[in-house]
């Protein structure tokens, strides 16, 4: 599976149909990302978290894939999920069958 076939439907329709935007947006990821002090491992761990506690599943399995490409376990993905469960509730759980689902299928 490429890289692209992970990227939402949604995230591909914005970067046909607004490159300018797509292109700042990218660039400011890089820049935040260069500002981390974190490893690319735990802050894609940390970012798998956030996803899943902002209810933002259809980024879940590109960045699952590129933590499993960084040596993340499958293991460190359930914990990188449920770290959010005491402040979130229960809501982080839907995550789970579709980040495993990209683990185990990339």
């Amino acid at each position: 599976m490429s890289d692209m076939t992970r990227v939402s439907d949604a995230f591909q329709t914005f970067m046909k149909e607004a490159p300018a935007h797509q292109s700042a947006w990218l660039e400011a990821v890089r820049k935040l990302g260069d500002a981390s002090t974190l490893d690319a491992r735990t802050e894609e761990l940390v970012y798998i978290g956030i996803l899943a506690a902002v209810r933002l599943e259809s980024g879940l399995a590109f960045h699952v894939a590129h933590a499993k490409s960084l040596g993340a376990t499958r293991d460190e993905i359930v914990s990188a999920i449920l770290t959010g469960l005491p402040a979130v509730g229960n809501a982080v759980i839907q995550a789970l069958p579709i980040a495993l689902d990209a683990y185990d299928n990339s």
